[in-house]
């Protein structure tokens, strides 16, 4: 097939046939990248949606004299995705008792403040639980002592985090678990015969109310580790039925 040139020739070049064979991928459509989904994070500017998630616990303690309660809202993020998790994003305390308000108030708006900045909120466990009240702590049910009502709300706080998965227990290899099952059974077993003993003689209402909250066999003493009172004393070496720590090592 002829064809007609019309305009000037200024130059030319030789095609080869192999030249059109190495020209045919780079001329071809590159495939389209599948688009990627933005992960999203915890950040301040991240908006309140409608509706939240969240769990509310009571607290009791003997130096209110009405029950606190603790509401914990989470967002979540990424949902439907395997990115999705949830995050704590406000808090609120509630109770009959207002001569503490002022302080709530203010510990309520910090905390939530804290939860939206984003980034890793865990720390805030640790500095709530480590104030102490100069009128001197209580122990919870389950023999755990608690040195303050913010110490409480810390631990409430933690026991949210562990539940959405924001904070690990470390786990407790198997020869610790055995070792904390002999010297429970030991311990029960050798005071099996004073306990039996004892609950022979009519105990003081104030002492059998007591003894109910206890999940450690009585005359278990306090963990300087996990402030359980699980600590039992057998062959010499003080051992915690709660955490496995050991003054032998």
């Amino acid at each position: 097939m002829a064809i007609k040139i019309e305009k000037k020739i200024t130059g030319y070049n030789v095609v080869k046939p192999e030249d059109k064979v190495a020209a045919a991928p780079v001329t071809a459509a590159a495939p389209k990248e599948a688009p990627t989904a933005e992960v999203i994070q915890m950040h301040e500017s991240v908006e309140r949606p409608e509706t939240l998630v969240g769990s509310t616990f009571k607290i009791k303690s003997p130096l209110f004299e009405h029950a606190l309660y603790v509401t914990i809202n989470d967002i979540v993020l990424n949902a439907g995705t395997k990115y999705e998790q949830r995050r704590p994003f406000e808090i609120f305390i509630n109770s009959k008792n207002m001569d503490h308000f002022q302080w709530i108030v203010a510990l309520t708006r910090i905390l939530s403040a804290v939860f939206r900045k984003g980034g890793d909120v865990a720390f805030i466990v640790e500095e709530l639980k480590a104030v102490f009240d100069p009128r001197g702590g209580y122990f919870k049910a389950g023999g755990i002592y608690m040195p303050s009502i913010v110490a409480e709300i810390g631990g409430v706080i933690e026991q949210h985090m562990k539940n959405i998965g924001l904070i690990h227990d470390p786990e407790m290899d198997e020869a610790t678990r055995k070792l904390i099952a002999e010297k429970r059974a030991a311990y029960e077993a050798l005071g099996a015969k004073k306990n039996s003993e004892v609950s022979a003689t009519a105990a003081a209402p104030g002492e059998a109310a007591s003894s109910e909250t206890l999940t450690f066999p009585a005359g278990s003493m306090m963990c300087d580790k996990c402030n359980t009172k699980a600590l039992v004393l057998m062959d010499n070496c003080q051992t915690c039925l709660n955490c496995g720590y050991s003054k032998c090592g």
